[in-house]
């Protein structure tokens, strides 16, 4: 090969990348938010992010070996009246795990024994948002620990003196590849103000968990929880 040729097939290449990328970048109508994290293998990667406007929703699709932001609640499973504006995702697992938790996260629960970590944090355009943490057990009798470890802290904060903001009785889900339990929580008036699910899929465990949002009914929690195990089910 002449050097004049190597030089053109340098162009042709240059040329192929930077027309993906105009691609790619015409699909991307969001802003992106970012964040950075190990994956499954312990290599530093980039976590794709981005804040998902409720005109034009978009799917986080990244995912990081064995768990990623694809196996996370998605802006299309969000129920009518709950309108995303924003999405942050990392693979850290350094989120708080939820309302009742304080400032434990997820590699604090597993004492950084996860094989990968997942978590997302949706705003809306009005009150509440939802979190889901998740993590990638190295073996399904770890899987199962975490998960006990996950409803108790949950239990925790079911028995609450009277006008205090608690979680209330456990509702059972199932579905092909994966169980789990949702609580609605109650403000200290009585009034449903979202839910927690605590949820696993083989050697993978997440809680999810919508706070700041009236609802009538305490279901509403129910098909978010569902669709979060689905996904995590994947």
């Amino acid at each position: 090969m002449t050097e004049n040729q190597a030089v053109q097939q340098k162009s042709v290449r240059r040329n192929r990348v930077a027309a993906a990328a105009c691609f790619a970048a015409s699909l991307i109508t969001v802003s992106v938010v970012g964040a950075q994290s190990a994956t499954a293998g312990g290599a530093a990667h980039s976590a794709a992010h981005r804040t998902a406007v409720a005109a034009h929703p978009a799917v986080v699709a990244v995912a990081a070996p064995g768990l990623g932001s694809a196996d996370l609640v998605q802006s299309e499973d969000f129920q009518q009246g709950l309108n995303p504006v924003g999405a942050t995702v990392a693979l850290t697992g350094r989120q708080g795990l939820s309302a009742c938790s304080g400032e434990e996260t997820m590699r604090d629960l597993t004492k950084d024994k996860a094989t990968a970590y997942a978590s997302v944090t949706w705003t809306f355009d009005t009150d509440g948002r939802l979190f889901e943490s998740a993590a990638s057990a190295p073996t399904k009798t770890a899987a199962v620990t975490w998960e006990k470890q996950l409803v108790a802290l949950v239990q925790d904060c079911q028995d609450e003196p009277a006008g205090h903001w608690h979680y209330g009785a456990a509702h059972t889900l199932a579905i092909t590849g994966g169980t789990g339990r949702w609580y609605p929580a109650y403000n200290g008036d009585g009034t449903v103000s979202g839910g927690v699910a605590v949820l696993r899929s083989g050697t993978r465990v997440a809680i999810v968990e919508l706070t700041g949002r009236r609802t009538d009914a305490p279901t509403y929690v129910e098909g978010i929880a569902t669709a979060a195990l689905n996904r995590l089910s994947f």
